[in-house]
C-alpha cells in the first residue's frame, strides 16, 4: 500500500484500497430468506387448502411433499434465470454465482417447508411462526416474527377458504 505524507495527513490512493464487496451477500441472504419464507407459506398453505376439503393427514403430507419438490425446483430455476439475467445488464464480479444462487434459493425453500410437514407429521397444532429472517438480517425480533406469522395466517386463511368454498361449489 502506498502512503503519503501531505502536511501530516496520510493520503491513501483509492486503487490501491481493497474493499469488500457485501452486495453479494445480500443477493444470496435475500434469496434463502425469501426462500424459506417461500417455502413455509406455500407449502402450509397448499396442505390447509387440501385439508379444507378432505381431512386427511396422509393427504396433507403428500401434498406438502408434492409442494416442496415443485416449490423447491421452481425456485431454483427461478433465481438461476434472475441471476443470469442480471448478468447480461451488469458487471459480473458484483454479482452471486447463479448456481450457487439457484442452490441457496432451493435449500432454503426445502427448509421452510419441511416446517409445516414436519408440524403435520409430528403435532397435532399446527402453529407456525418465524424469526431467522430478523435474527439473519439483525431486524427487531417481535416485529419481524409478528409481520411473518401474520402474513402467513392470511395466506393460509385464504387459501383455506377459497378451496372449502370449491369444494361447497362441486369444482
Amino acid at each position: 500500500m502506498d502512503l503519503e505524507k501531505q502536511e501530516g495527513v496520510v493520503v491513501v490512493t483509492p486503487e490501491e484500497v481493497e474493499v469488500f464487496d457485501y452486495a453479494k451477500r445480500a443477493q444470496w441472504l435475500r434469496a434463502a430468506v425469501l426462500g424459506a419464507n417461500d417455502g413455509l407459506l406455500s407449502t402450509a398453505s397448499l396442505m390447509m387448502g387440501v385439508g379444507a376439503v378432505k381431512q386427511d393427514v396422509k393427504t396433507m403430507i403428500l401434498t406438502g411433499v408434492a409442494g416442496l419438490v415443485a416449490g423447491a425446483c421452481s425456485m431454483a430455476i427461478g433465481e438461476f434465470v434472475s441471476v443470469y439475467s442480471q448478468y447480461d445488464i451488469e458487471h459480473k464480479n458484483k454479482l452471486p454465482n447463479p448456481y450457487t444462487a439457484a442452490m441457496a434459493s432451493a435449500v432454503a425453500f426445502s427448509v421452510g417447508a419441511l416446517v409445516p410437514l414436519l408440524a403435520a407429521a409430528f403435532i397435532k397444532d399446527y402453529k407456525v411462526f418465524g424469526g431467522v429472517g430478523a435474527v439473519l438480517g439483525k431486524a427487531p425480533f417481535v416485529k419481524s416474527s409478528l409481520r411473518v406469522l401474520i402474513g402467513g395466517w392470511l395466506a393460509m386463511a385464504v387459501t383455506f377458504g377459497l378451496t372449502k368454498l370449491a369444494g361447497h361449489v362441486g369444482v
